[in-house]
């Protein structure tokens, strides 16, 4: 065993490596630089943001129009020539809207036809009251920049350039859908480059979209060069598998074109709500958008577009210094059997060499267990304790809080006194020993993901590192210190950015993931803090600051104008029984909306349990009687009511009576066929619609919803429709206070809104 090992300073090494990380993962924003008319501007393209997030633009609203005509008239200052393509579509989630997207074209020096690069992001914000500065003015205003410093510099690529902001993403993709199975130049499309965002800053990801192999997207995007690339295919994998699809989706699904998602999650609170405004966007995150753009429109707009689908795969990731690295999925057993060969073969040397012990060994698992089921669990928990303790935290859908970042850190430096302290009361055991217990963990877990998460397998890496650490500390008592940092490094810089991801994209619900993570980081750097004498003292570090960053977070637990808490409020006529109803998602309400509940309150009854559509199935929390309002309903016409064989056909048309803003028809019925306005719904749609949905039209210019309706003869179907108009606040029937500052309307759910109900019965 060493004399003297440099604990301090290799421990401030690796925090700096950790520091390291996080720094070199986006390019520096200096406000008002000076930069040349040829390089992406950030501050240019803030201008761009600025305009477009002024007001809510979603569609239907006054201001989607003007935020069309603004991109319009950016464009064609460009010298580019716009077409604007209108139409119904209701997507693959049944959602029903008239989009309107906007296109241009950059003609390519090739004369032979060929494939062409598409820029693409949307203009619309998400319903009501998100301003949609990231989401996506900031995908919006990366294009208009860069492909306008793109232009300055004359470049004249091989291949055509087309331009599509679409229309109608938040509500079903509906814009993208209308362009890939309704425009011509869809199947001249090539390659994708879409810009998008979950969140107002952080790094941002690149996600490719394929169906078949990433390798020869890889192979191109490495060979652009982009100088801060955020991508593994772990994150990939992960992406594959959640509901989150983007306007690429569809040009994957329905086209097999394939192309890259760039978007950022960090302040994940921000999303969808109304403080996605110019103030909260992140400048660096913007930066990073551009950092992509430039790189990528010079490198796609030469390459061959007609060959890039591959049948095979590579595992990527990045790291600092080497940008990103990938191998092909041939090497992954290989490798992992490169590791479980070095081991074998390490642990016969210990043994011969009498470093090894085996009832030593045996006690090494016993930390190792500790640490992870203590971390575990109380991850798994931690969430649920913050809910129970602080129960507003449940009003925020999208399950991160405000001091999220906070809570973040916490919980990192408790798992890490956890594993300090654990190992602590095993210091008698040589290091080498300690080693093999992690070891055995490592591989199995990289057994693991070699055979269900395939894009995980870059985990090997730093096994293999570790195993270098583990033959350097059965060879020598005093192993050099920085060595064993040096082989800790690509642990630290792969594992760091996961820890600090998982709980802000999927919620601290997720916590769990750090605090898993943490520990089996902290195995990987066992062979430095292995050494360390006074571990004890490094978990009473780790745990009163985690004590210090608890009573911090609770101190940023309240809300203030600048972290509002998210409230709804909404008016419910229902016209079968003439009788009215005060509504809430909110499951603890505030001095604002609490008036209109009183003692009356009461749990949700039988309208509050239909889940309105909304993006995490919320229903209402509370209901109260309302005073009866004068509010015309729809007007409903009977076109066509037939037999035809065992089938009973139903033409209805709904006509709005007064400005609304949506309608969401339900039934309780097999439906063997649905039109609406023209465009069928299809036969999957219809067989794996959920909780009776049958569509929801997002309206626009007030029209009129037509069905069109087959289902068996004998069989009787009934209809509800809900009708809703955002207005209750503006309302001049209602005298509605105004939303305190230190509140927000919910995102995610219908809100401020005046809704009617009225069922229809056909026997």
């Amino acid at each position: 065993m060493m004399k003297k090992f440099p604990s301090t300073f290799t421990f401030l090494l690796i925090v700096f490596a950790i520091y390291w990380v996080f720094r070199t993962a986006m390019p520096s924003y200096s406000p008002d630089s000076v930069v040349d008319t040829t390089d992406f501007s950030t501050d240019r393209a803030l201008t761009h943001v600025k305009t477009l997030s002024q007001k809510p633009h979603a569609v239907g609203f006054s201001a989607h129009a003007e935020v069309r005509q603004y991109i319009v008239k950016e464009l064609q200052k460009m010298g580019l020539q716009i077409h604007l393509q209108e139409g119904y579509t209701a997507g693959d989630w049944g959602n029903l809207s008239k989009a309107t997207n906007i296109l241009a074209r950059m003609k390519g020096t090739n004369t032979e036809k060929g494939k062409a690069l598409m820029l693409l992001s949307h203009y619309d914000s998400s319903p009501h009251s998100s301003l949609g500065a990231s989401d996506a003015g900031s995908g919006v205003a990366t294009i208009l920049e860069g492909l306008r410093a793109f232009l300055a510099r004359n470049p004249n690529p091989e291949n055509d350039i087309i331009v599509l902001i679409s229309d109608a993403e938040e509500l079903g993709l509906n814009g993208a859908d209308l362009f890939v199975n309704q425009h011509p130049w869809a199947k001249e499309v090539g390659l994708v480059l879409n810009f998008e965002a979950r969140g107002s800053g952080g790094p941002s990801f690149m996600l490719i979209e394929t169906n078949r192999g990433n390798a020869r997207l890889i192979e191109e995007f490495t060979k652009a060069n982009v100088q801060f690339p955020s991508a593994n295919s772990l994150v990939y994998s992960i992406y594959k598998m959640l509901p989150n699809d983007t306007d690429l989706t569809v040009f994957r699904e329905d086209r097999d074109i394939e192309g890259f998602n760039f978007a950022f999650i960090d302040d994940h609170y921000d999303y969808h709500t109304v403080r996605d405004n110019f103030e909260r966007l992140d400048r660096k995150t913007l930066a990073h958008q551009g950092s992509y753009l430039m790189p990528l429109l010079s490198h796609f707009g030469n390459a061959d577009l007609e060959n890039l689908k591959s049948l095979n795969d590579h595992v990527y990731f990045n790291v600092p210094f080497f940008k990103l690295v990938s191998y092909p999925f041939d090497w992954i057993w290989p490798m992992l059997a490169l590791a479980v060969i070095a081991f074998a073969v390490l642990l016969v040397q210990g043994f011969r060499k009498k470093v090894l012990i085996p009832s030593e060994i045996g006690k090494g698992f016993v930390p190792l267990i500790v640490a992870l089921t203590i971390n575990v669990l109380v991850g798994f928990y931690s969430f649920k304790a913050l809910k129970w303790l602080y129960p507003e935290y449940r009003d925020m859908l999208h399950g991160f809080t405000y001091n999220g970042h906070t809570y973040i850190i916490a919980f990192v430096l408790f798992s890490v006194a956890v594993c300090f302290y654990s190992y602590h009361r095993f210091k008698s055991i040589s290091v080498p020993n300690l080693l093999v217990a992690p070891l055995v963990v490592w591989l199995a877990i990289c057994a693991l993901v070699a055979s269900y998460l395939p894009g995980a397998s870059f985990f090997t890496v730093p096994v293999l590192a570790m195993l270098g650490a583990f033959l350097v500390t059965i060879n020598q008592k005093r192993p050099n210190a920085y060595l064993l940092v040096f082989l800790s490094l690509p642990a630290i810089w792969i594992f760091a950015p996961f820890i600090k991801t998982f709980p802000i994209g999927l919620g601290l619900n997720m916590m769990v993931a750090s605090t898993l993570l943490v520990t089996l980081t902290f195995l990987l750097v066992l062979p430095v803090f292995g050494f360390y004498k006074r571990k004890n003292g490094l978990a009473l570090l780790g745990l009163l600051l985690f004590m210090a960053f608890m009573i911090t977070a609770h101190f940023q637990s309240d809300f203030d104008k600048d972290n509002a808490k998210p409230s709804s409020l909404l008016y419910v006529l229902d016209t079968d029984t003439n009788t009215a109803k005060w509504a809430t998602y909110d499951r603890v309400l505030i001095d604002w909306n609490a008036q209109f509940f009183g003692n009356e309150r009461k749990a949700p009854d039988k309208l509050a349990k239909q889940t309105i559509s909304s993006k995490y199935s919320s229903g209402f929390s509370y209901v109260a009687p309302a005073p009866l309002k004068e509010m015309t309903p729809p007007k409903i016409e009977t076109l066509r009511d037939t037999l035809v064989g065992n089938e009973r056909l139903i033409d209805l048309c709904i006509t709005p009576q007064r400005n609304v803003n949506r309608l969401e028809v339900f039934t309780n019925n097999t439906i063997s066929a649905a039109t609406v306005n023209s465009v069928p719904l299809s036969a999957y749609y219809l067989e794996n619609r959920k909780n009776g949905k049958l569509i929801t039209h997002y309206v626009s210019d007030n029209t009129y919803t037509e069905l069109q309706l087959g289902f068996p003869k004998d069989s009787i179907l009934e209809l509800t429709l809900y009708e809703a108009s955002n207005d209750l606040l503006t309302n001049p029937q209602f005298t509605i206070p105004e939303r305190p500052e230190t509140s927000i309307p919910m995102p995610f759910v219908l809100n401020d809104a005046i809704l009617i109900t009225k069922t229809l019965r056909f026997e």
